[in-house]
């Protein structure tokens, strides 16, 4: 059974930061994609970030360019979504999704599994 589990999230302050993290379980996670997305009160999930097996390649939304950093570490099985200069648009819950073919794509359906999500609110 395959288990992604986020952690990280939290209440901060806007300009502060914040650490996702994201461990998979139950699927050989050096062979997939890891996306984060995130969804917001009233609005569709949306696509945040993506890294690509090898972590050769990364794709971000245009709202987080710049801020955010997303990475991975195949041996801890885990993705981590660092994010910088938050402000109260980035207020959502996000979640940590896996898909098993290339590339770090932006379409929520090519992912084939998804964490619970955590929340994270920016306070203004």
């Amino acid at each position: 059974q395959v288990r992604l589990v986020e952690s990280g999230g939290g209440l901060v302050q806007a300009g502060g930061s914040l650490r996702l993290s994201c461990t998979g379980s139950g699927l050989t996670f050096n062979m997939y994609t890891m996306g984060w997305f995130r969804q917001a009160p009233g609005k569709e999930r949306e696509f945040v970030a993506a890294i690509r097996w090898s972590g050769s390649s990364t794709n971000y939304a245009d709202s987080v360019k710049g801020r955010f950093t997303i990475s991975r570490v195949n041996a801890k099985n885990t993705v981590n979504l660092q994010m910088n200069s938050l402000n109260a648009e980035d207020t959502a819950v996000y979640y940590c999704a896996a898909k098993h073919v290339d590339p770090a794509g932006i379409d929520a359906a090519e992912y084939d599994y998804w964490g619970q999500g955590t929340q994270v609110t920016v306070s203004s």
